[in-house]
Parts: C-alpha cells; structure tokens; sequence
C-alpha cells in the first residue's frame, strides 16, 4: 500500500482556524446596467412630480376663474343699481323750505354734464319740489352750444311761469357766452367783483391749410352734390360767397342772444357799443352795466334773498355705471364709424 494514500485532505480538514475559508467572490455589475435599472424610477418620479405640479395649477386656474366671475358678476349688479336707482335720487331733501341748488359747470354741450337734458331734467325736479323755497343756478362755464342754451333758457322762463319760484344766478368764477345766455332767464345775477361776466356774441372756428397743401403739392379733390355742400372745408380755399354766407347765420345767431339778453334784463341793462360785441367784464364793471345785479355768494343768497339756509343740490351727477357705459358705447361708435367710412366715402 502506498503510504501517500494514507491520507486525503478534505474540504472540513482544510478549514482549520490556522487557514481561514475564501469568501465568496459576487459577479460585477457594469455601470451600463446600473443606470439602465434606476431609469424607471426616476421617470417615474418626475412623471409624478409633474403631475402634482400639474394638478395644482389647474386648482389655482379654477380659482382664480371663480374669483373673476364673482368679481364681474358683484360689478354688473352694482352697476345696474347704480344706474337705475340712484340716477335721479336727491339725498336728504327736507320736508322744511330750502334752497335748490343746480351746478352750471364747464362746457354747455349736448355730451356733457352741462347739457340741456342734465340741466332741464334737474330744474324740473327742483321746481317741483313743494319745499324748495327758490332755485339756485351756480355758474362756472364759459359758454357753449347756442342750441343748448337756448334750450335750458326757455324752459327756466316755462317753469318759473308754472310754479310761480324765484330763480337766481349765483357766478363763481366764468358766467359768459353761453352761460350768460341761461342766466339772463333767472330774476337776479349775483356775482363776484373778480367773477368773468359777458362775452355776448357768437363764433364759428376752424383752420385752413390750402397754402401749406399748395407748398408740398398736395390736391384737394372734393366731390360735392350740391354747390355748397362743402361749404367750410378745412382743405378748400373760403370764398367770398361762402364768408358772407357764414358771416350772415352767425349775425342771425347774435341778434337773437341779445334779444334774449335785453329781455332778460330790461330797464337794468345800461347798454353801450361794446356790451354785444362779444368783449367781457369782471364782476365790478358787469354790476355797473347792468349785466349783473349784486354781489354775492351761494350762501348769501340763500340766507338773505331766498330766506332759507339749507341748500339741497339738484344737480344730475354722473355715476360710475354711466361713465362706463359712455365709454363703451363711444368704443363701440367709433368702430361703427370707421366703418361705415371705410365703406363709403359720403358724409
């Protein structure tokens, strides 16, 4: 027997304290396949990220669309309110005599505030109030529209001839033209020594560019039906024919302003070349020439003249839903009218 067979190692002898066991050795990961196994799971992550990003801006859109519409709709009804409800509405007039206030401010024109169906529709409500004692007219305006003047004049004669008031005019700072028109409806003219008072004439303005259109050799090519249809253009030379024809409708204008003027005054008017000439004076020298009466403020006149301190405005203001409903349909017209013009060349 060979002695080298005596003894085989085995895997339990070979595992002694002396020679301790091999570990076992783990198969390398590559990079390649570690990033493609983390892949999905960031992915995912930004998939769910973007969509909670995504969720939340749709709740804040939402929202903020409520909170508009409520917005709008809180607008609209106050609007309507405004509108149809506090138009016409005096705050506070007393059951006990008072004195009616009606503002006269800025230009008389058919669009503004100074207009004869504001100013007609106030005075109506002030006339036929039972406790107002008289009606007050302050003016601040340096004139107008002819026709809206006319207007407001004649029914301040028709009512004062129904309800049996007084009217008064009290000046601030500008009572000319055609302010001075309406004022001569009222029984006395108070003024300020300081106050601008007159300006009794009419005008018609305007430019004329023929000679700049002649510089550059720019034609003018208006096509009229009718010989005088344009009568006035800015853009076409002013003939004789056309000057003596304005000049004519303006005199007709003027004659009927002092018509009215020397009616309105009568034995008080101390009338001299230039008092219808157009010229103006401050309230000292319209006192003088019986173009005012006398001296005096809202106040006075309310305590000393019409005998009753409380002064109640009747005056038609404009509110916020008007303003911007004027607004909106003035966008609205003007669109209309650009194309109409773009349309057609008449006018």
């Amino acid at each position: 027997m060979d002695p080298r067979n005596d003894f085989q190692p085995t895997s339990q002898d070979m595992d002694t304290p002396d020679s301790p066991a091999t570990p076992a050795v783990k198969p390398a990961t590559s990079p390649a396949s570690a990033s493609a196994s983390a892949a999905p799971f960031h992915l995912e992550s930004a998939f769910e990220k973007f969509a909670a990003i995504y969720l939340k801006d749709r709740r804040v859109e939402r929202r903020w669309r409520s909170f508009f519409r409520l917005a709008w709709l809180a607008f609209f009804i106050f609007a309507a309110w405004a509108l149809f409800f506090s138009r016409n509405h005096v705050s506070g007039a007393p059951s006990s005599p008072h004195t009616a206030l009606i503002e006269v401010r800025g230009e008389i024109s058919a669009d503004s505030e100074a207009s004869a169906e504001h100013l007609v529709s106030a005075l109506r409500s002030a006339f036929e109030e039972p406790s107002a004692s008289a009606v007050v007219l302050r003016m601040n305006s340096p004139g107008g529209s002819p026709v809206q003047s006319g207007i407001i004049h004649d029914e301040i004669l028709r009512l004062k001839a129904i309800h049996k008031k007084k009217v008064y005019v009290v000046v601030e700072e500008v009572c000319a033209s055609g302010a001075y028109y309406i004022a001569v409806a009222a029984d006395e003219i108070y003024t300020d020594k300081a106050s601008v008072v007159g300006s009794i004439g009419v005008l018609m303005d305007g430019f004329g560019f023929t000679g700049v259109m002649e510089k550059f050799g720019v034609e003018r090519r208006l096509l009229t039906a009718g010989e005088n249809k344009g009568i006035g253009d800015q853009f076409s030379p002013l003939t004789d024919k056309h000057r003596a024809y304005i000049k004519a409708s303006l005199d007709q204008v003027h004659n009927q302003f002092i018509k009215v003027v020397k009616e309105g005054r009568g034995a008080r008017l101390k009338e001299t070349p230039d008092t219808f000439s157009g010229l103006f004076w401050n309230g000292e020298e319209a006192v003088k020439m019986g173009l005012a009466d006398k001296f005096g403020t809202l106040d006075y006149v309310a305590r000393e003249v019409v005998k009753a301190e409380d002064i109640i405005d009747y005056t038609l203001k404009e509110n916020v839903a008007e303003r911007l409903a004027k607004r909106f349909g003035a966008s609205i017209g003007a669109g209309a009218i650009k194309a109409v013009q773009g349309m057609s060349g008449y006018r």
